[in-house]
């Protein structure tokens, strides 16, 4: 796919982000010639930059954040000759016709259409507001070349905020001008559940209710909330985790085979799987959701703060560093089959992955308990080992018929001469060219919202919803297993507890 020439602005570019994830994977797409041929980047924020100023800094942050040596500063340094700055008040209207006037200054230095992607980099309080500054000066519309506006999460605190927001947005902006970016889309694993399923004979007939017994999906953070204690009040595990990253790898997991491999067709598909999930009662979320807090524990001897003395922590609060969900899919394909989701803070290991748990046989030959707690699971590990897993039970040599469990797996590090982009490479790129397969699409957001707005509610707004505390370095709460239908059945644990005899991993 051909990369048109274009500028890319960036809202916020003083900020974290800009520094820390988009420069570093614009210098990497330069690197791999993936950049078009005349390309810029603006950034536009508050802060007073000269561009030689700017430069320096983003030349700085690609060296401490991309990893470079000393050997590529002329290649960092050819590359930053890309990048300018406009000082702006985002929150003044007309602010806006200088990054207008900047815009046109630059296309004509390049000779090149008036292609722009506006990258929000900003806080949520501003994702209404400038799209529509950016309207008031015609920089919407499409006459003179293609508009793009890349949104960063959270879109939305919850439905009515998201509802609000996309009303706002499409105001002035079409739907297929938007892209709502995860970046947890851009992990290659991700992106290969779909080959996994749709290219292989082996998986996807036992890929449906007759043969899959439950789907459980992690995210898990070794990490506290550091120093966003003040954001993350705000926002809690449930809106930072499972409203967008883990629900979206559960639409690809749950999936109908699209029709075609392009944005329109796949964005369907998911949007199916959303509008099927059976809806929680508010009386049942005490029953099908758990959510925890980590509290003060030791890890290798050295004590961890609990998330209550954090700094910008509430004393008394009741915001979730923890939170799992079990639901269901109301189609053909998954009636019936329980999905758990679950994702934490200070756990014992920073892992995500999707376990498909296969039924077990239905006659037991080789009756040792062990041989089916663990047995029949296909492990796609999403970060940080990226690869798969399949786990299923062989017979031990010598007499007699003992069953051991047995792992066959696959890591995309044993490919040495591939390498993986960064997730934001990907979707910086997919952006470039108009590839809209990887970014989420704002009904589907919305059913999202929907589906999650009864926890909420309860979550919020009823006292007796329990916060259970669970030590820092544990698995979260001790009643999480309870959410698991079977007594005799577990979430999958790869690391054991921090607190107890030391890690060991089977990642």
């Amino acid at each position: 796919m051909t990369t048109e020439n274009q500028i890319l602005v960036i809202f916020g570019a003083s900020g974290d982000l800009t520094k820390r994830k988009l420069l570093p994977a614009l210098y990497e797409l330069f690197e791999q010639k993936m950049l078009p041929e005349k390309f810029a980047i603006l950034g536009v924020s508050r802060t007073k930059y000269t561009d030689y100023q700017f430069r320096d800094k983003m030349h700085s942050s690609i060296i401490d954040y991309g990893k470079h040596g000393i050997d590529e500063v002329s290649r960092i340094k050819k590359f930053v000759q890309n990048v300018y700055y406009q000082p702006i008040d985002t929150n003044s209207p007309e602010a806006y016709a200088e990054v207008k006037n900047r815009l046109k200054t630059l296309t004509d230095e390049l000779g090149i259409k008036s292609n722009f992607i506006y990258y929000l980099s900003t806080p949520p309080s501003l994702y209404g507001t400038i799209p529509q500054y950016l309207a008031e000066h015609g920089l919407n519309k499409q006459n003179d070349g293609w508009k793009r506006l890349i949104v960063e999460k959270p879109f939305g605190y919850d439905l009515e905020s998201a509802l609000e927001l996309n009303k706002t947005l499409l105001s002035d902006w079409e739907e297929d001008q938007i892209y709502r970016i995860d970046h947890y889309l851009g992990k290659e694993t991700v992106q290969n559940l779909l080959v996994t399923r749709f290219s292989n004979g082996i998986f996807e007939p036992l890929w449906n209710r007759n043969y899959v017994h439950h789907v459980e999906v992690t995210g898990a953070e070794s990490i506290g909330v550091e120093n966003r204690g003040g954001y993350y009040e705000g926002s809690g595990a449930l809106r930072d985790m499972i409203q967008n990253h883990l629900l979206q790898v559960v639409s690809l997991i749950a999936m109908e085979p699209p029709s075609s491999i392009d944005s329109m067709a796949i964005r369907n598909e998911t949007l199916k799987v959303f509008q099927s999930l059976r809806r929680i009662k508010e009386d049942e979320v005490k029953k099908v959701t758990i959510r925890g807090q980590y509290t003060s524990s030791k890890i290798n001897g050295e004590k961890v703060l609990g998330y209550r003395e954090e700094k910008g922590v509430d004393p008394d609060s009741r915001t979730e560093t923890y939170a799992a969900i079990k639901f269901y899919i109301d189609n053909w394909r998954w009636g019936g089959v329980p999905f758990y989701v679950r994702t934490g803070k200070r756990l014992p290991t920073r892992v995500s992955e999707v376990v498909i748990h296969f039924k077990p046989t239905p006659h037991y030959l080789f009756s040792q308990k062990e041989v089916c707690e663990s047995c029949n699971q296909l492990v796609l590990r999403i970060h940080p080992d990226e690869g798969i897993l399949i786990k299923f039970g062989m017979k031990v040599p010598g007499a007699g018929f003992k069953v051991k469990n047995v792992n066959m797996d696959f890591h995309y590090s044993d490919l040495s001469n591939i390498r993986l982009p960064s997730a934001y490479e990907r979707l910086l790129l997919d952006c470039m060219q108009g590839d809209a397969t990887l970014f989420a699409r704002g009904d589907a957001v919305i059913e999202a919202w929907k589906f999650l707005a009864p926890v909420q509610n309860v979550w919020e707004h009823d006292p007796a919803m329990p916060v259970y505390g669970y030590p820092a370095g544990t698995w979260g709460p001790e009643n999480a297993d309870e959410l698991i239908q079977e007594k005799e059945m577990t979430w999958r644990y790869p690391c054991k507890n921090l607190t107890g005899d030391g890690l060991y991993c089977e990642l």
